[in-house]
């Protein structure tokens, strides 16, 4: 067996290594041996989805599952990673939506399945012996198709969402709403210069505000027009306290909308807002997914799978 090399363990089959590297660099970093002693390096120029070999993949800790991890958030990165490092066959599944994912460890596809069939058709191809929908909280038709084509496949599913922010001091103080329509109506009450941090697929409920001054961030360039009045910053978190404190007072945003999207990576934009008593509109989750299993950390996912501590 090849000694580790720098990128993570090495396996070697048929004359070949490879290297499993996580992070934002190639799925996979591959040498062949030479017979010299040494390995001549063969670069990838792009991610991959790299299948190895069966018998590079049964040195497995755990040769009989293979998890699907639907991802596209740093839930699914951090849960992906970590199966990866346990030597847990894993694949990632992003939607497609950012052109410039950051991408997990382990094997990845982006796009679609084609709904339920399509999704319970991958499964079955594919031997996926377990599901982690790791899918943002608002993301509830894929959380709900995989709900389904987990039951039609006989496939147990996991629901493994960061905590939202409903257990903060400050959250009795914002106005919950149940929906976007109902969110723009609250907002129009508290003032003329709101800040939307809502994801661009909301966007549309809010062309309305042609008349006033909106402050809108997003990940990804949005593809239609919006109102000659709307400032649009294409930004991504994490965010800091003093760069929100900043943005707020300098475009004088005088309500936040927002959704209960959870975790830390835009959390700052609330302490903000708070500290410049500025209101805050919710759009509340929606309810949790039936069928599946919830859980708020890695370590509990890990434990449901059963991935030995000492394997982490």
């Amino acid at each position: 067996m090849a000694a580790p090399g720098p990128c993570g363990r090495r396996r070697r089959s048929a004359g070949w290594t490879v290297d499993a590297a996580g992070g934002s660099g190639p799925a996979a970093t591959v040498f062949r041996d030479t017979g010299r002693g040494s390995h001549r390096h063969v670069p990838a120029l792009r991610r991959i989805t790299v299948r190895l070999p069966t018998e590079v993949r049964s040195l497995s800790y755990h040769p009989f599952v293979r998890v699907l991890v639907l991802g596209g958030t740093a839930e699914g990165r951090l849960v992906a990673d970590r199966l990866h490092h346990a030597r847990v066959e894993v694949t990632s599944s992003l939607a497609g939506r950012v052109s410039r994912p950051r991408l997990p460890a382990g094997r990845v596809r982006i796009g679609g399945f084609g709904g339920v069939d399509g999704l319970a058709a991958y499964i079955t191809a594919e031997g996926i012996t377990h599901i982690v929908d790791a899918t943002h909280p608002f993301a509830a038709t894929m959380s709900d198709n995989a709900a389904v084509a987990a039951a039609r496949t006989g496939v147990p599913v996991l629901r493994y969402a960061r905590p939202g922010w409903g257990s903060r001091p400050d959250a009795t103080s914002w106005h919950w709403v149940p929906d976007v329509d109902t969110a723009r109506r609250v907002a129009e009450s508290f003032g003329e210069r709101p800040f939307l941090s809502i994801g661009r697929q909301s966007l549309p409920s809010f062309t309305s505000w042609g008349d006033r001054r909106v402050l809108v961030r997003v990940v990804e360039p949005l593809t239609g027009s919006t109102p000659s009045t709307w400032t649009v910053i294409e930004d991504r978190g994490p965010y800091t306290v003093d760069g929100e404190l900043a943005m707020l007072r300098r475009h004088a945003v005088d309500v936040v909308v927002t959704k209960d999207s959870g975790g830390t990576y835009t959390s700052a934009k609330l302490d903000a807002a708070a500290a410049l008593g500025v209101p805050v509109v919710v759009l509340a989750r929606p309810s949790g997914r039936a069928g599946a299993t919830e859980v708020t950390t890695v370590d509990a996912c890990l434990d449901i799978l059963r991935i030995p501590v000492a394997a982490r």
